[in-house]
């Protein structure tokens, strides 16, 4: 070590070398780095998701989930596996061990779905998917007084021009994908004697041409029948001829009606509807680059949109790494400016110039380092370097001070001082480096997601100290013998330091001294006034006046609300919450601005049909038309005198609540650790009392201000319908299953066709009315609908929480059935 130190200092080309190199790698790397919200994080599990439509829980556990552990926990690499069972779907999400390969893994799931043959007929095939980081850079919202049907236009122009800009991860939100529907009423079915699914493949026997070949010789290419898929041309479908030559159409059984854009998930701003295209990065992609490719395709594109329509980005991630980099310079400039005035007021100029210079020489080696182990600028890896600012040139002061002393106290020439005082300075600073390094190296061995997301912050720690080092004892002592031989004379600029010293010096020797000596002859008073003062601050925390809390959340300006309406009501209820949200962050916002001079709101999108940010627990079984939120984004937090929480508390107490409202719940975005502030587990009991008691805990605690986003996951579920077949409607030829896929088609409806309509997939479905549903399938009208429906000989009764319904006796034997819907005639 001695001896590459003694090399390093008398070669004045190796060591500018090597400073020209560090400099030059670190300034390549840095505009090669991508920037991006949070580092890249691999996800090491694999879901499959089967879905049942009809089937309840309880179903999906025992016909899809028991089913599928068995063949899944017997993959290779599996670690853990979570079942979920809802109603219509069941998802199975595994958990492989760190460090193994996805693409095997999902290889060898789909290998495992491949032999089970049991699941149920009714059930989709299985769909397994890898997971996947996704790094969110901007929203874009289309919105205007305009219909939906052109927003949606609009919206895929703007993700075809996003494609072409290299722009390619974008996800439209607020558009539902074309759905023609046939209606067809039961007295229709009765009185033609045709059931649905003899409609649904009439309808896809044309919805599509076909080719047949080319004629040879003829230049001809042949086709058969015509596409059908307007609502005009469906309704002209010919179900059937009768003897007569008179035919039977769509449209003389069932009403043909094209359902809008929005019927699932729909967007507004204001009064007006709205679009939302989400905007995500690439594996290689560079958040800052892409928000700027975004915002140049939406000015380009606003100049072409019709009067009073807008498109605008919000969540703009980009701004916050900007802003971070930003915070980064300026600190560092802010810090360099300290050290170095630091510097010149205790060292001569020359000697605190080179001992600055290890802040730069060092960062840049540090970019070069993280740019080779493929680390990005993001928001953990800036913290990392920005906390390494006021540590980075400790070194430095130490071996630079030392040989300054060297060379004024013992007359060492300039090379023998700046050589002996990196020497001797070796050891101890390289241990005091050392324990720095294991501190944070302990970080990098956490493993799990959460290891791999902070894995950023000890890499980037020890890669600055790691060059620190280098500049320390291979670069600063060269120049340090320099700076030392010009200073045997006094210099002008000097002044300040040398002022500095004798003051020093002066109160060394009569404060500093004779307080060290005081602390010596009194040590017992010195030691007890220590433990006195370390016992207060104890008490201070387990008093309470220092409060723990696990994650320091920093300030954010996204707020989001979320509610539920109770079974039964509608959408139109749904949207009538959804403007009481709307009214009431207005009515907010106008207050704050009379109060504080600015109006909170930056940007405001409500919704319907699905829920905002996180969204409430439990609400994936619940109906979509049931869900709607409401989502803020408050002007940036300099800018405001309360935080997101103060206006959320203040937000709910004003929302007037629907009353079909179940659930509502606001919550501020808060960045760290994920998971509710508190949670609270209820257990032991039937559902009907946990969900009582829920209710009750919420209603307690929704009194307090300081509680937002109150919200329990078991939701209430629906009544059940269970038919069975008695033995004389067996004997007569029905069967359990041809009742299932009869009623089945019946609530569910039929899928007849699917073809491509634009960059969607649209869908042809035969259904029943759907007031005539709710009719029939409820109560006791289900019952008499089922003697209608199916003459078999039986007994009815109803159970709590369900309707069991037999099949009662008719008097005439039924016509035999075909099992898809037919009304039998005696």
């Amino acid at each position: 070590m001695a001896a590459v130190i003694s090399w390093f200092t008398r070669h004045r080309t190796a060591a500018n070398l090597l400073l020209v190199l560090m400099v030059a790698l670190g300034l390549m790397a840095l505009p090669r780095m991508r920037a991006q919200f949070f580092p890249d994080v691999v996800i090491d599990n694999v879901s499959v998701s089967v879905a049942w439509e009809g089937a309840s829980a309880e179903d999906v556990d025992g016909g899809i989930v028991q089913v599928l552990e068995p063949a899944l926990l017997a993959v290779e690499g599996v670690e853990a596996a979570t079942s979920l069972s809802r109603e219509n779907s069941a998802l199975v999400t595994l958990e492989f061990e760190p460090g193994w390969d996805m693409g095997r893994a999902a290889d060898e799931v789909q290998a495992a779905l491949d032999i089970i043959t049991t699941l149920p007929e009714e059930a989709e095939e299985p769909v397994v998917r890898r997971g996947a980081w996704r790094d969110q850079v901007t929203d874009v919202v289309i919105t205007g007084p305009v219909g939906t049907e052109q927003l949606a236009r609009l919206a895929d122009e703007l993700v075809a021009r996003l494609f072409d800009a290299g722009v390619t991860r974008t996800t439209i939100e607020g558009v539902a994908a074309p759905e023609t529907v046939i209606e067809v009423p039961g007295q229709a079915l009765i009185a033609h004697d045709i059931t649905m699914a003899e409609i649904a493949a009439a309808i896809a026997a044309e919805i599509t041409a076909d080719p047949a070949g080319d004629m040879t010789g003829a230049n001809t290419r042949l086709r058969t029948g015509t596409q059908k898929r307007s609502a005009r041309d469906i309704a002209a479908i010919t179900l059937r001829i009768a003897p007569d030559g008179s035919a039977l159409t769509v449209g003389d059984v069932a009403r043909v009606r094209v359902e809008g854009a929005t019927r699932e998930l729909a967007y507004y701003v204001g009064e007006a509807p709205a679009m939302s295209v989400r905007v995500d990065r690439s594996a290689r992609g560079d958040a800052l680059d892409i928000q700027a490719e975004v915002q140049a395709v939406a000015d380009r594109m606003a100049d072409t949109l019709p009067e009073g329509v807008s498109i605008d980005l919000i969540r703009t991630r980009a701004e916050a790494i900007s802003g971070r980099i930003k915070m980064l310079v300026e600190n560092a400039l802010t810090g360099l400016a300290l050290v170095v005035g630091l510097l010149f007021l205790f060292l001569n100029a020359r000697t605190a110039f080179w001992v600055a210079a290890g802040i730069p020489v060092a960062m840049l080696a540090a970019m070069a380092f993280m740019y080779a182990a493929g680390l990005t600028l993001n928001m953990i890896s800036l913290f990392a370097l920005i906390i390494t600012l006021g540590i980075v040139v400790d070194d430095a002061i130490v071996v630079g001070e030392h040989a300054d002393a060297r060379h004024r106290r013992l007359r060492e020439p300039p090379m023998v001082a700046a050589e002996r005082a990196a020497g001797r300075m070796a050891l101890p600073v390289l241990a005091a480096t050392l324990t720095t390094l294991i501190a944070f190296f302990g970080l990098a061995v956490i493993g799990g997601r959460f290891g791999d997301l902070i894995y950023d912050i000890p890499f980037t720690v020890i890669a600055v100290l790691v060059a620190s080092l280098i500049e320390c004892f291979l670069i600063l002592p060269n120049h340090m013998a320099h700076a030392l031989a010009h200073s045997a004379r006094e210099h002008w600029y000097d002044i300040p330091s040398r002022v500095v010293n004798r003051g020093f010096r002066v109160f060394r020797d009569r404060a500093f001294r004779p307080l060290i000596a005081w602390v010596i002859r009194g040590r017992y008073a010195v030691l007890a006034a220590a433990v006195l003062l370390l016992a207060t601050q104890v008490a201070s925390f387990v008093r309470g006046d220092v409060t723990w809390r696990f994650f320091n959340a920093p300030e954010q300006g996204s707020v989001t609300g979320n509610f539920a309406m109770l079974p039964g009501a509608t959408r139109d209820d749904t949207l009538a919450q959804m403007r009481a949200l709307q009214q009431a962050a207005e009515a907010l916002g106008a207050e704050y601005e009379a109060e504080h001079g600015a109006n909170p709101l930056a940007y405001v999108v409500a919704q319907v049909g699905g829920a905002a940010g996180r969204g409430l627990s439990g609400s994936d079984t619940r109906e979509a038309d049931l869900l709607g939120g409401i989502s803020i984004e408050l002007i940036d937090a300099d800018l405001r005198p309360y935080s997101s929480f103060a206006f959320v508390a203040d937000l709910q107490e004003r929302v007037v609540q629907h009353p079909l409202t179940e659930t509502l719940s606001f919550r501020g975005s808060r960045a760290g650790p994920g998971g509710d502030a508190l949670d609270i587990q209820l257990y032991g009991a039937e559902a009907e009392q946990l969900k009582s008691a829920a209710e009750a805990l919420k209603t307690a605690l929704g009194r307090y201000p300081e509680v937002s986003g109150l919200e329990d996951s078991l939701a209430y579920d629906k009544a059940e319908v269970i038919l069975d077949l008695t033995p004389q409607g067996a004997a007569l030829g029905f069967s359990i299953d041809d009742l299932g896929r009869t009623l089945r088609n019946r609530v569910s409806g039929i899928e007849a066709a699917t073809y491509p309509d634009g960059p969607r997939s649209a869908e042809v479905r035969v259904e029943l009315p759907e007031g005539g549903i709710d009719r029939r399938f409820s109560g006791k009208d289900a019952v008499a609908h089922a003697r209608r429906a199916i003459r078999a000989l039986g007994r009815c009764g109803q159970r709590r929480n369900a309707h069991r319904l037999c099949l009662g006796p008719a008097g005439k034997r039924p016509a035999a059935g075909d099992g898809d819907g037919r009304y039998f005639r005696g």
